[in-house]
């Protein structure tokens, strides 16, 4: 059996080629301008399932590298506090030594080195509640505002009370992992009678007695040690954090990598793909021209 092929089905059909071929190159047009493979989840549902896995493995990347910066925010703050806390109680102990010297060291002389140790007590407790973003870095969790109370304060405070209740402040870092990023003010300064502060006002106290402080040096070096301690405890903690930030950085890398391949397209091969749509439209225009040129006059003549 023959079927019948009219003029109007061959022009019927025609036209719905060309209208095809001209959508896919608008298609080709709109990839080639935006470089977009994935516009819509039905162009490519396994791509589009891809493409969510990876943007939300991103969004928590990006928490985490935010939660870095924070967090080594926050223990540079503390080292730099530790540090100064260092310098501080080496000018301390330094006093202590001309303290000392009983024989060379005149009431007025001794006099003036208290009043400067007050000096330097005072500046311990400002290091000691220093802040980071008007969070102290030595107080845990606490909201009291401050890590130490001086109890110098007018009116009297408890004497040199840490706020800190033994919370910390950790921050999340990776799945699963998380790290500190405060210090423990306690064990760095002490607390009440056994603080650094108490230590400053009992070497104030027996230069203005007369009686001799050389005893007070052990303490003095007793509590370097502590403080030393607790930056060396934070220099490391700032180390394991920086080299989280490197690799963080090198999965950032990746899953940005990974998301070009499932979303994006090439440049050269976007080109390529649209002049060859262009060249498959250009032919379907000349071959519909070619078969389509009979009209009424043909027949008439």
């Amino acid at each position: 059996m023959i079927n019948r092929v009219t003029n109007q089905g061959l022009m019927m059909a025609s036209h719905r080629n060309l209208q095809q071929s001209l959508s896919a190159l608008a298609a080709k047009q709109n990839t080639a301008g935006t470089l977009v493979r994935i516009e819509r989840p039905s162009d490519d549902p396994a791509g589009t399932a891809d493409s969510i896995r990876i943007r939300a493995e991103q969004a928590s990347v990006s928490q985490f590298a935010r939660n870095m910066s924070d967090g080594n925010s926050w223990l540079t703050t503390a080292d730099t506090a530790l540090g100064q806390t260092n310098d501080i109680m080496r000018r301390v102990r330094d006093l202590t030594v001309q303290g000392a010297n009983d024989g060379a060291m005149s009431p007025i002389q001794k006099e003036a080195i208290a009043v400067e140790l007050e000096s330097l007590r005072s500046e311990l407790m400002t290091t000691a509640n220093t802040k980071y973003l008007g969070r102290t870095v030595f107080a845990g969790n606490s909201d009291a505002g401050v890590a130490f109370t001086d109890s110098t304060a007018v009116p009297p405070a408890l004497p040199y009370t840490s706020t800190s209740t033994g919370s910390i402040v950790e921050r999340r870092i990776g799945t699963g992992t998380t790290i500190r990023v405060d210090a423990d003010g306690a064990a760095a300064f002490g607390e009440g009678d056994d603080s650094v502060f108490k230590l400053v006002d009992n070497i104030i106290a027996d230069l203005r007695s007369g009686a001799n402080v050389a005893p007070r040096l052990g303490e003095i070096d007793s509590r370097v040690s502590s403080i030393l301690g607790q930056r060396g405890a934070v220099g490391a903690r700032q180390a394991q954090l920086e080299k989280a930030q490197g690799a963080n950085v090198s999965e950032s890398v990746s899953l940005e990598a990974q998301r070009a391949v499932v979303e994006d397209v090439d440049l050269g091969q976007a080109v390529l793909d649209l002049k060859a749509q262009e060249l498959n439209y250009q032919a379907a225009l000349a071959v519909t021209s070619r078969s389509l040129q009979s009209n009424l006059m043909d027949f008439l003549r």
